[in-house]
């Protein structure tokens, strides 16, 4: 048999199929656009997501046998606000998950609701990106929006529901709402109260490996592919990403270098961070994880290759590297403000430490290394839980960089490892497919069965003793710049 896994990106949708024993047919991606309509806002229209979708899976499809596609499941980029009106149509565009527009909101929610009681209700506190601070935004500004609203849904949700017909979430998605119980797996009424919405306007949630449904009958006579079709719930992009290296059970470790970085830490009972610095999820798996999640990684070498020094030839601009560990430019990887551990939507991009020898590897150099800085804050909070990792899998476009590779091992002083395949939140969703089919009794075997290291980067001692020393410095920065950021 054979199933697709859609991972619904911010910059585009990548399809995979995959068939019975894992193996990875056809890969396929289709961009669509970004629109920024102000400073600080990010916003897509749910209708280019769809479209681009099938697209995608036609040319998926091509020269497979499509009566053999069982199941079809999804990973996709979290915390989207998406509204649907009486009719099912959508009222605004999305508000992603990058979107900087809910300080106040969050302000209300953190300082006056208080910390202390959304955690109790959610196991976690409001950051600008969530969900439930974007609900208290529309409520304000756009009421007339907020009244049409009959349901709320998530970016990956969202075409799940085109495909099914059936509003769902899954429990890892739903958990980044802060709409979400996450010790219970059920949605919260006092944040639903807090927010001024009715729990029916939220979407039925399953487990990530659950089936919500069949392909819709148009769907799947304009596919050519069966009408039992399952379509599975899914997972958010980290989580989907975790069981697509194969970071499922108790105490397993991811790092993605996408678009955004997260640090992803499972668990197999429900915890919190007293500091709300990394996220309490319930994960894909069945179980919970914690997450730090910075919101420019892999984004930030982008922007440096393709918008400052204006090339595509990435691994050019790398080869030259070789000085690890002595690089006196720092870089703080804050373009789009930051959560964790800083929860500060005003934060920014910030060089310092250049001189008149600074060379342009200087400065490549720092943007890689800041966002490996940048993740072992996230790191640092786990550890103060006592939770060290020693290993971790490592997935995302980022990952494809030995270079960046290296840098994150020994600034982080972790063997990581390399999976045969870095397609993260696709295959996850894929692996998923397969479990909500009955391939696989469920997600753990089929991740161990699927999923193959092929090789690892280990630590280097004398270049993880440099990097702390480096480290220490990076982490006095944004201490110092951040009275700054409030008013640049």
């Amino acid at each position: 048999m054979l199933y697709i896994g859609i991972d619904l990106g911010t910059s585009a949708v990548k399809l995979l199929l995959m068939d019975e024993s894992g193996g990875i047919l056809n890969i396929v991606s289709e961009e669509y656009p970004l629109y920024f309509p102000r400073p600080g806002w990010s916003e897509q229209n749910p209708a280019d997501w769809y479209e681009k979708t099938i697209i995608g899976m036609e040319k998926l499809l091509d020269g497979a046998d499509r009566s053999k596609v069982a199941g079809i499941s999804f990973g996709g980029q979290m915390h989207g606000l998406v509204i649907l009106d009486e009719n099912d149509e959508v009222i605004r565009p999305a508000i992603l998950w990058n979107d900087g527009r809910t300080g106040e909101e969050c302000d209300y929610l953190n300082n006056t609701v208080g910390r202390d009681k959304l955690t109790s209700y959610t196991a976690n506190i409001a950051f600008t990106g969530f969900t439930a601070p974007k609900l208290l935004w529309l409520r304000k500004h756009e009421p007339e929006n907020f009244a049409k609203i009959k349901k709320i849904m998530l970016p990956k949700d969202y075409i799940a529901y085109r495909l099914s017909g059936v509003h769902c979430t899954d429990v890892s998605d739903a958990s980044g709402m802060l709409l979400f119980d996450v010790k219970n797996r059920s949605w919260s009424k006092e944040m639903c109260d807090i927010c001024g919405i009715r729990e029916d306007m939220l979407a039925q949630c399953f487990e990530s490996y659950e089936s919500v449904g069949t392909l819709l009958p148009s769907v799947a006579s304009q596919l050519g592919i069966p009408g039992s079709c399952v379509i599975a719930a899914g997972a958010g992009d980290n989580a989907a990403a975790a069981v697509g290296t194969g970071t499922v059970g108790a105490d397993m470790c991811n790092i993605s270098l996408g678009t955004s970085g997260t640090v992803f830490i499972t668990t197999d009972k429900f915890r919190v961070d007293n500091n709300n610095a990394l996220h309490s999820f319930a994960h894909a798996d069945g179980g919970y994880h914690l997450m730090g999640c910075m919101l420019s990684a892999a984004s930030c070498n982008k922007w440096w290759m393709d918008e400052i020094i204006g090339t595509k030839d990435y691994s050019r601009e790398q080869a030259g590297i070789d000085k690890l560990g002595d690089n006196h430019v720092f870089f703080l990887p804050y373009l789009m403000g930051e959560r964790s551990p800083h929860n500060d939507p005003d934060a920014r991009g910030t060089f310092i430490g250049m001189t008149m020898d600074t060379t342009r590897g200087d400065m490549t150099q720092a943007v890689l290394e800041g966002v490996a800085f940048a993740l072992r804050d996230s790191f640092e909070v786990a550890r103060s839980l006592g939770i060290n990792p020693v290993r971790a899998k490592i997935c995302g476009g980022g990952a494809r960089s030995p270079l960046w590779r290296k840098i994150i091992a020994n600034v982080l002083n972790l063997e990581l490892d390399i999976i045969e395949s870095e397609e993260g939140p696709a295959l996850g969703g894929a692996i998923l497919a397969a479990v909500a089919c009955g391939e696989y009794s469920d997600v753990r075997e089929a991740a161990e069965k699927i999923v193959k290291v092929v090789d690892t980067v280990s630590p280097d001692s004398e270049l993880v003793s440099k990097y702390n020393e480096r480290y220490n410095i990076f982490k006095q920065i944004y201490p110092v710049c951040s009275p700054l950021y409030k008013i640049i």
